[in-house]
């Protein structure tokens, strides 16, 4: 296990508690697990922000307080509260909601680790967000309840880590794994930052662009053109949130062709279709949010 950096201790400015923390897994859990991130805040002001599409499914346990999801990637979900979160990869942002604090550990999971990981494909969590007792029975609040016991940030990855490993070693009967071209495709698109054409990824696999459309999706939950399109846009807003957090000065049009988009024209519509707002308004929204802000420090 690996924190990355120092977490930064509690601070304590009259009633306003700020605390983060960045953690990578150990090398066996690096192909299923990106990151993790902890937090918790308590004492600011009620906020809203915006769940992004990304490659990664979102794994999300809390401490203090239920996490609050107003608005899902599908709008059909109605709103709800959890201890312990699963969500799929979508490609339309959510609405999480706090009155003032919030807190919790939150894991990209990589699609293909689905399978060993949760024991389904990532497909069957696209565009949803579910209790983690749905998916994992009794063992979600198991581990909850050890995270919670946990007496600091350390050892509340190290109950992660911990649990994660066992997953992917136990494996269940009957468990597959995503199939050779589909593992492929994926991790091409992710080497390519989402550049390479569906008609590519079929040539290259031996399928038909509909064969591997279809497979694509029944693993993943999107088709090839829409990864290529989540992992294009997830590689642009982490690069132009590091440009300002730095100081940098981002000309949009530049920044558009260097981020393997068209013109700028075309960078505006994907950021209003993904995050459903021009990148100017999403920036400023990321720079105040913790999970937004730390997300930007590791690819």
């Amino acid at each position: 296990m690996t924190t990355v950096g120092r977490p930064r201790e509690q601070r304590i400015l009259g009633r306003v508690i700020d605390e983060h923390a960045l953690w990578r897994p150990g090398e066996a859990l690096r192909p299923y697990v990106a990151c993790c991130v902890g937090y918790r805040q308590a004492g600011v002001r009620p906020a809203a922000h915006r769940g992004l599409p990304s490659p990664w499914l979102t794994m999300i346990v809390t401490l203090d307080e239920p996490l609050v999801i107003a608005r899902h990637p599908d709008p059909r979900q109605p709103a709800s509260t959890h201890d312990l979160l699963l969500g799929g990869l979508h490609t339309a942002p959510a609405l999480v909601t706090h009155e003032g604090k919030q807190s919790g550990i939150q894991l990209a999971l990589t699609p293909l680790g689905a399978r060993a990981l949760l024991g389904m494909p990532a497909a069957e969590l696209a565009s949803i967000d579910v209790e983690g007792a749905d998916v994992l029975g009794r063992l979600a609040g198991e581990v909850r309840e050890r995270v919670l016991a946990a007496p600091d940030w350390a050892g509340r990855f190290a109950v992660l880590e911990e649990f994660l490993a066992g997953r992917m070693r136990a494996g269940e009967p009957g468990r597959t794994v995503p199939r050779p071209e589909v593992s492929y495709a994926w991790d091409r698109l992710r080497r390519s930052r989402g550049a390479v054409s569906v008609a590519e990824l079929a040539a290259e696999t031996g399928w038909s662009a509909r064969y591997l459309g279809e497979q694509f999706r029944a693993e993943t939950g999107l088709s090839p053109k829409a990864g290529a399109r989540v992992i294009r846009f997830d590689r642009a807003r982490r690069r132009l949130l590091r440009r300002q957090a730095e100081g940098g000065r981002v000309v949009l049009a530049e920044f558009a062709a260097a981020s393997g988009y068209y013109d700028q024209a075309h960078l505006a519509r994907e950021f209003r279709d993904l995050a459903g707002c021009p990148p100017s308004v999403l920036l400023a929204e990321e720079l105040r949010n913790v999970q937004g802000a730390l997300r930007g420090d590791w690819e």
